[in-house]
């Protein structure tokens, strides 16, 4: 009943672990603002939930920061609030730092972390003003440590585990909480969609993301953790143990992450 008749936005809706997400809380009662740059992919998902005619589709780009404003009052105006913000849009990367244009890393630090620092400042002041809400962020276990052709990837995704741990501190007595996801590899279009050294799509699929966890089974862990209050998820694999051998096994885990270095 978490769920039922709450106003729940969520980002990067069009596929993936957004889609999944969507399908989910909509068969849990939620009414949904799905959110993406492709407004017909986002009409598609609209129609695969359950009473499609109480969702808003609502196209946004995440690179666009003067957008971002407008559509959280159109939201609120629209739907009266948002009781949990689910920001999920990101992009990943494909390419050595050293090749990387800069303007590259900008839009992926735009996208994975001004994006959703900019969008739940929006939506927070009607959370903090009701004392009621939840900010849901998704960010990887790149968040956490860094391997080879990620650099800009995992450099935004530790910026969002920082702000949003941040965040949740201050927000302690505000009745507002902050729940962190942490996915590792998940069966989506991420590395096809990844960007190259240049910006354009790096258009292959990784060997772990196409064997990684099904975006469904990502989905009802997420929102398991939601109905929870959990503050940090990690929904992964055995992938999720690199991070044990970081804290406990320094060397051991410098080793392991060299090994990834041309993959």
């Amino acid at each position: 009943m978490a769920f039922d008749n709450k106003v729940i936005w969520i980002t990067g809706a069009s596929s993936g672990i957004g889609q999944a997400l969507a399908r989910q809380l909509a068969d849990r009662g939620a009414k949904l603002v799905l959110s993406a740059r492709r407004e017909e992919t986002l009409r598609e998902v609209q129609q695969s939930c359950r009473d499609p005619d109480s969702h808003l589709v609502l196209p946004l780009d995440m690179c666009e920061p003067a957008a971002i404003g407008p559509a959280a009052r159109h939201v609120i105006e629209r739907c009266g609030q948002v009781d949990f913000l689910v920001n999920n849009a990101g992009v990943s990367q494909r390419a050595l730092a050293l090749d990387t244009k800069l303007d590259v890393d900008r839009r992926i630090m735009e996208t994975n972390y001004f994006g959703p620092v900019a969008l739940t400042k929006a939506v927070l002041p009607s959370m903090v003003e009701r004392r009621s809400g939840h900010i849901v962020v998704v960010s990887s276990l790149l968040g956490k440590f860094g391997v080879a052709y990620r650099s800009a990837y995992a450099g935004s995704k530790h910026a969002v585990v920082g702000f949003f741990d941040a965040l949740r501190v201050e927000l302690h007595d505000a009745g507002v909480q902050v729940t962190v996801v942490c996915p590792g590899f998940i069966r989506t279009n991420a590395s096809l969609n990844a960007l190259a050294a240049d910006g354009s799509p790096h258009g292959a699929m990784d060997h772990n993301i196409e064997h990684g966890m099904d975006p469904d089974e990502c989905a009802r862990q997420i929102v398991r953790s939601i109905e929870r209050g959990k503050r940090e998820v990690y929904v992964a694999g055995k992938e999720k143990l690199v991070l044990l051998l970081k804290r406990f096994s320094p060397r051991l885990f410098h080793q392991v992450i060299l090994k990834t270095r041309l993959k």
